[in-house]
């Protein structure tokens, strides 16, 4: 039975192998210390962090995320350690929430290996606090036990530390949120709220799941952007994230205004569940995919949900195969362990037999977790064939037949796709990478060499081409998705080494001006767009957006920086990350194409520029995480045919429509 602990009670924990289970309103930080007798952290290398993830017993997650899973295993603790205290705390940064009272109560959990809970420990009663000490595994005359503790922090991640005696403790989490920071530039964007129905995995009914089947998810826990986090994303209000609500609108935009950078406005109450067009399955099996089959107002944004719920179960279901494959080996090499200890196994066959035996174990429970994720992969890969040919043109792929029929919209859509992500498990079943419009950050495409075979096989200057023909095909979807003349594309290319890359956008004319070479042409274009900035900020602030100059373009903007930083100096720089801080927010985007290492002549001032913009690649590279368990997952981008001409077939009617409708 599991015990439901409250703060300051303890339970005896039965067993020394243990997962600890954390479920967020909101991405935040786990973390764990190791403390001695005297509950005292002796020093930097006794706290497991994103930035240094294991030390001998205990590994910790990578990155900030809504849900965590740690792993324990008391016996491989060093000797000297008679303390584990679990530790959260709030990402530092805009955007992020600045103490725990603003958002929904962390839940914890103590399980075993199989998913079993042992402890449950809620920590409500938060308010002012960032950084909270939620439970902690202590040992007491020779046996084991968890002691919720829910001590919260105002003075943050350092005053905690500081707490459990160790010095530099300001150092340290100044490191830590350094090192989470680096993690949330390589996440995607948070996904929406689940369906009201719970899991989308169903499963065929069968015998009881082993202890290496996957174990669900807690019941009522939310991924991030769930309805918990409703103040950052709409969900429980069906608004888009980044919508205009009663606590971030701009004075005299989303209240009515002429000028709205929000997202699309939507309904204000909980939209309606899909209509019932799913045939009937046979009993015990599961009803076959259907299109659209989540919630939602459109079948534009049931589909943006069914994705992003076939992102998380794709997700789900092969971190729960790695779980049991790891929890195989692992009692595999305990049993191991005891029969070569054993005296009566190392004469004759016995000893034979014993390892035999316990390889064995391991196959059987390894091929039923295949079992069930190919299961869950088959079910997922049928819900794929039927989702990908409905995709709308700004979800869809460039060899979607959608793009055939292509009209310029009347609206902006929700989300546009970027890319396609897969995991090494099935290669072949992609989830479309989709992003919320406009956009909430600029993207970084990565022009250098990465460790990914891709990158290996492929030239620099060949890397250097597909870079820059992956931000053109990215900045024509953006054109292609938005009604004429709402959206603006710059370039600066300082050496002019673009010019062919760029053949599709200039031939077409849809280019707000000729690409900006030099560093004539450098400062004008980041001075236009700084000013835009500055004016759209200043009357928004002032609530007078009616008194904008009228020659200023109130629509949406797209810079796109090749070869960065050859050609800008210092003021160029500073002027480039005002625009990537201050841009989304007024309508103004970055897409940067460049290689890191060449940047890094430039020190520690691009790390901020480095960590606040999406960073993707021009070929396979596995660098994106997910926001749920933090699987590596290949990403690749969105490419024209070979020999199609549907990229400039687009862009010419996009350039008519601007003709048009000139404005």
């Amino acid at each position: 039975m599991t015990a439901e602990l409250v703060r300051g009670q303890n339970h005896t924990l039965p067993q020394t192998r243990l997962e600890i289970r954390v479920s967020a309103g909101c991405p935040v930080v786990a973390g764990a210390t190791l403390g001695d007798e005297h509950g005292t952290v002796r020093g930097t290398e006794w706290v497991a962090h994103p930035g240094s993830p294991r030390l001998p017993g205990l590994e910790v997650s990578r990155q900030a995320a809504a849900d965590h899973r740690l792993a324990v295993d008391l016996d491989a603790l060093p000797g000297a350690v008679h303390r584990v205290t679990v530790l959260l705390a709030l990402p530092t940064g805009a955007g992020h929430p600045a103490r725990f009272g603003a958002v929904a109560a962390p839940f914890v959990a103590v399980t075993g290996l199989d998913g079993t809970e042992i402890a449950t420990f809620t920590l409500i009663g938060l308010d002012t606090e960032s950084a909270v000490a939620a439970l902690e595994l202590y040992r007491r005359q020779g046996a084991w036990k968890v002691r919720a503790v829910g001590q919260g922090y105002a003075a943050g991640l350092a005053g905690m530390l500081a707490d459990q005696g160790l010095d530099r403790a300001a150092e340290l989490a100044a490191s830590i949120q350094d090192a989470v920071a680096s993690g949330l530039a390589r996440s995607v964007a948070p996904p929406p709220p689940r369906a009201p129905d719970g899991e989308r995995v169903r499963h065929p009914a069968g015998p009881a799941p082993s202890p290496a089947d996957p174990a669900p998810p807690r019941p009522g826990s939310e991924p991030l952007g769930g309805p918990t986090t409703a103040p950052a994303t709409g969900a429980t209000t069906g608004t888009a994230p980044g919508a205009a609500t009663a606590g971030n609108a701009a004075p005299g935009t989303a209240g009515g205004g002429p000028i709205d950078y929000a997202h699309p406005r939507r309904q204000t109450s909980a939209p309606p569940p899909p209509p019932p067009t799913a045939p009937s399955a046979a009993p015990g099996q599961p009803a076959p995919p259907v299109a659209g089959d989540a919630t939602g107002w459109s079948m534009d944004e049931r589909l943006y949900n069914q994705i992003w719920g076939m992102f998380e179960d794709l997700a789900r279901a092969v971190a729960a195969y790695r779980s049991a494959v790891d929890f195989a080996e692992s009692r595999m090499e305990q049993e191991l362990d005891r029969a070569l200890s054993d005296p009566r196994h190392r004469m004759g066959g016995a000893g034979d037999l014993a390892r035999e035996r316990a390889r064995d174990k391991c196959q059987d429970l390894t091929a039923r977790a295949r079992e069930v994720l190919d299961r869950d992969l088959s079910q997922l890969a049928a819900e794929s064939a039927v989702v990908e040919p409905a995709l709308p043109a700004p979800y869809a792929g460039w060899d979607n037949p959608v793009w055939h029929g292509y009209r310029v919209p009347m609206e902006l859509p929700m989300a546009l796709r970027l890319g396609d992500l897969h995991l090494p498990e099935r290669t072949d079943l992609r989830i479309p990478l989709l992003v919320r419009l406009p956009l909430e950050r600029g993207v970084w495409i990565h022009s250098g060499r990465t460790a990914s075979e891709a990158a290996a096989a492929t030239g620099g200057d060949r890397l250097r081409r597909l870079a820059m023909d992956t931000a053109v095909t990215l900045a024509a979807r953006l054109l292609a998705v938005y009604p004429a003349n709402e959206f603006s594309v710059h370039v600066i290319d300082p050496a002019g080494a673009a010019a062919g890359a760029l053949a599709p956008l200039t031939d077409a004319g849809v280019l707000a001006a000729p690409p900006a070479s030099g560093a004539g042409g450098v400062s004008a274009v980041l001075a236009h767009l700084t000013r835009r900035v500055d004016l759209v900020q200043m009357a928004v602030r002032a609530g007078a957006a009616d008194s904008l100059p009228p020659d200023l373009d109130t629509g949406e903007h797209l810079l796109i920086v090749n070869d960065f930083p050859h050609g800008f100096d210092d003021r160029a720089v500073t002027q480039l990350r005002y625009l990537a801080d201050e841009g989304p927010a007024v309508g103004v985007h970055l897409l940067m194409v460049a290689d890191r290492e060449d940047a890094r002549d430039y020190g520690p001032v691009l790390d901020p520029l480095w960590r606040s913009l999406l960073r993707v690649t021009p070929v396979a590279d596995d660098h994106l995480v997910d926001p749920w368990v933090g699987h590596a997952w290949t990403y690749e981008p969105c490419r024209v045919p070979e020999g199609s001409r549907v990229l400039e077939q687009v862009l010419a009617l996009v350039a008519a429509a601007r003709r048009a409708d000139p404005r």
